[in-house]
């Protein structure tokens, strides 16, 4: 019996034990993560960290002409859980706004299908891009309605109304890239397009923080300890283009009213002087409170303004091919400078030129008179110069010889180690695609004829011919075209597969 009343009294001690011990345990945890996170909580209702963002980097020509700079703007941002008692009349008043736009908008930022990552306790913008018109009454009232501010920022403002193509524009963040970056928050300005996509993290800055003191019921009270908190923003790194906007005015003038495109580039240091794209835009059509009804007003245009011809649209070259064709024939043993060939103008065949000249005809004369019978026996004789027909086992060989020749001349492919925004290949045929499309045997010189002269399956980019040009005039190679100044001096430079003296007589 003694023994069993012992037993239970080292139960009981064992028990109380256990729950002083698991008490402890529960403050201990009181302490250090629930006071915690009220503590974290009350700091969170004490203070606002405003984001302050930094002037955009400025964009200017090559002759120090400022193309873009900025000018300032401001949102309304609110803060769910911090709205009570709000006069809703008198803030709508206060910007110029409708109840029903209030509504509107509010139930759009509490709606977390069209607002992803909506929280209530997190800064969500009412209304975006004001000016300082729109904002003058309400910024004075501002304590009056808890759970809104105002929040500074900046948007583009151009000193001409060109190139549009090339620098771009700045609109609110897409989701894909607020996941792909996290310096970013919803509702963020970024560059969607040319020179601000490009180099938007040059241009963009770095963000900075003010720290705001606020009372029990959320108002504004001030800078939290004089400012000693707060990190400045660092403003974005100005970017100096290749452009000279006077000869960017030239093009577009010349091109108004057409469809086409222009590029300029300076052969030595492959600097883009000049990319126009026509039908084009005002650049500042893409900014303010406007730029979305702008924007679907220039993708619904069948003109299609928002394309950019200089590096997306593809062309037949057409007779500026013949240089090349030039250039390729002689390197492969096609031709020489003594080379002739008939020419019996609108009679030739299967080629007819409509040029008046003598025949037959050399290469120097073929190129001056660009005449098409010329380069369709060269092309010919190029292809098939080892046999003819079903006797040319190398005619498939040769052309793709003559396709790699054509390849280093930077067509059928982008400039991908430049900065250049959208860009289309272009086409050089394989023997793949005309196999398919005329069978294994189906197909020689003559079937693929409209390649002597730059015409049929080949296809090039404004940017594609302008560097082929510049090829020419580099007697062999290119340096990759670019928009940035300071990208001149990395000399990025491709050698054609043509030898130079080849240039030396185009």
């Amino acid at each position: 019996m003694i023994n069993d009343s012992l037993q239970n009294r080292k139960y009981v001690i064992t028990a109380i034990i256990s729950v002083v011990i698991a008490v402890y345990i529960i403050r201990l945890f009181s302490i250090q993560v629930v006071e915690t996170k009220y503590k974290q909580g009350a700091a969170s209702n004490a203070f606002l960290n405003k984001t302050l963002y930094p002037p955009r980097g400025l964009i200017y020509d090559r002759n120090n002409n400022l193309l873009v700079y900025n000018k300032p703007a401001y949102d309304i941002a609110v803060i769910i859980r911090e709205i009570h008692d709000l006069d809703t009349l008198a803030f709508c008043r206060a910007l110029n706004i409708d109840k029903q736009f209030f509504i509107k908008r509010m139930a759009e930022i509490k709606d977390r299908k069209k607002n992803l990552g909506y929280s209530a306790y997190t800064p969500q913008l009412f209304m975006t891009q004001l000016d300082i018109r729109d904002i003058a009454t309400i910024q004075q009232m501002m304590y009056k309605f808890p759970g809104f501010y105002i929040q500074s920022r900046t948007l583009r403002e151009y000193t001409y109304p060109y190139a549009a193509h090339v620098l771009g524009s700045i609109g609110e963040i897409s989701q894909s890239r607020l996941d792909e970056d996290n310096y970013y928050v919803k509702g963020d300005y970024v560059g969607r397009d040319g020179l601000e996509y490009t180099y938007e993290k040059d241009l963009r800055g770095e963000k900075g923080v003010e720290v705001l003191l606020r009372d029990a019921k959320g108002r504004i009270k001030g800078k939290y300890e004089n400012g000693k908190h707060d990190v400045a923003p660092k403003a974005g790194k100005n970017l100096i283009t290749t452009l000279d906007i006077k000869l960017q005015m030239l093009g577009e003038q010349l091109l108004n009213g057409k469809i086409g495109g222009i590029v300029a580039i300076e052969p030595k240091t492959g600097e883009i002087l000049a990319m126009v794209s026509s039908p084009t835009f005002n650049p500042s059509s893409l900014v303010g409170r406007q730029r979305t009804k702008n924007y679907i007003q220039l993708v619904s245009d069948p003109a299609k303004p928002l394309l950019n011809r200089s590096t997306q649209a593809q062309y037949s070259p057409g007779s500026t091919f013949k240089t090349i064709q030039a250039l390729v024939c002689q390197q492969m043993g096609g031709i020489d400078t003594k080379t002739l060939f008939p020419c019996n103008g609108p009679e030739s065949y299967p080629i007819k030129c409509t040029h008046h000249h003598g025949s037959p005809v050399n290469l120097l004369n073929g190129i001056e008179q660009s005449c098409n019978p010329y380069f369709w026996g060269a092309f010919r004789a190029t292809l098939e110069k080892d046999g003819y027909g079903e006797k040319n086992k190398n005619f498939k060989r040769n052309y793709q010889i003559w396709r790699s020749y054509v390849l280093s001349f930077g067509f059928g492919k982008k400039f991908t180690d430049g900065d250049i925004y959208q860009q289309s290949s272009g086409n050089i045929p394989t023997e793949k695609y005309f196999n398919r499309y005329f069978g294994e045997t189906g197909w020689r010189a003559l079937t693929i004829r409209s390649l002597a002269i730059g015409q049929g399956e080949i296809l090039v980019t404004p940017l594609q011919l302008s560097n082929a040009m510049a090829i020419i005039a580099n007697k062999g190679y290119y340096i990759t075209p670019h928009l940035n100044k300071a990208d001149s001096l990395l000399k990025r430079v491709h050698r054609t597969s043509v030898e130079k003296k080849y240039f030396d007589i185009v």
